[in-house]
């Protein structure tokens, strides 16, 4: 009994530092990627507030960097998050319906299904630009347009949609599915009046913080034909170029100036994304529901 109890006095002290160096480590491991990212963030600040004006938001870009902006490019930013929402609401919460209320999961093609969707969302960006380059582009003969490049974001980002529903979905407790049915509502009823009311702010934090991911994308839209110099308006069936596109456009330029202005345009496209996922923070601790 003493020889155990020495044992145990002295494992404890190993432990204990063992736990405080791990805890040091897992410390010192965030501080150097915050201070990373906040020099990264002023030094981008820096260089490019000044080229924040109304030049950047209502010019075309230029080979005069003083006169240059990027109106297209945020133009189609903007067309291309509406055609995401559009695209990935429907399909994602669509799809994570039928997966949590319908789908008999003993059918080897829904397992099949759940399995393919979470391999989806960990495949890299730039594998969905090339099957959006041998799919969209070429195999339907949609061409390079801006319906392409949102359709292929649209694949990029489903999957995360899906997973998102999902939980907010199996989240909404299943006696509140119980007394529905004990009051005679059919399945629809249940779900449609009962389930996606109480899983909305869930579904809609996921959808948004989807969306920021698939704005602030690059390789996809260059493969799928995004240009870089792009001098008029978007539409839906011509050529377009997107925010991060002309960001690295810029920054390829040889000129100091240009790398200012892209410097401006990060920016911008910071100020889009933090906005998106502040305003899914605040749905989320506005309107979820301690069940």
């Amino acid at each position: 009994m003493n020889a155990a109890a020495g044992n145990l006095r002295t494992r404890r002290p190993r432990g204990l530092w063992t736990g405080r160096l791990f805890y040091g480590f897992l410390v010192l491991s965030l501080l150097i990627g915050f201070l990373t990212l906040g020099a990264l963030l002023a030094q981008v600040f820096l260089e490019g507030y000044k080229w924040v004006d109304l030049v950047l938001f209502l010019e075309a870009p230029s080979a005069d960097p003083k006169i240059a902006g990027a109106e297209p490019a945020i133009l189609a930013t903007i067309y291309i998050g509406i055609l995401l929402l559009a695209f990935t609401v429907p399909l994602g919460v669509g799809t994570a319906i039928y997966l949590e209320e319908y789908a008999n999961r003993d059918r080897w093609y829904n397992r099949m299904l759940e399995v393919n969707i979470q391999n989806l969302a960990a495949v890299p960006s730039i594998v969905y630009g090339i099957l959006g380059l041998a799919f969209l582009v070429r195999g339907l003969g949609l061409g390079r347009v801006l319906l392409a490049g949102a359709m292929i974001l649209t694949l990029l980002v489903l999957p995360t949609v899906i997973i998102a529903a999902r939980e907010a979905i199996r989240a909404v407790p299943d006696s509140i599915r119980q007394a529905a049915y004990a009051l005679g509502a059919t399945k629809w009823q249940v779900v449609w009046r009962q389930v996606l009311p109480g899983a909305l702010p869930g579904i809609a934090t996921g959808s948004i913080l989807a969306l920021s991911r698939g704005l602030g994308e690059t390789a996809p839209l260059l493969l799928v034909g995004a240009l870089t110099y792009v001098s008029f308006n978007p539409t839906l069936l011509g050529d377009f170029t997107a925010l991060p596109v002309q960001i690295y456009q810029w920054i390829a330029r040889p000129q100091e100036e240009f790398r200012t202005l892209a410097a401006s345009a990060i920016i911008v496209l910071l100020a889009i994304l933090l906005t998106l996922n502040a305003f899914a923070i605040w749905l989320r601790n506005r309107y979820e529901r301690r069940w």
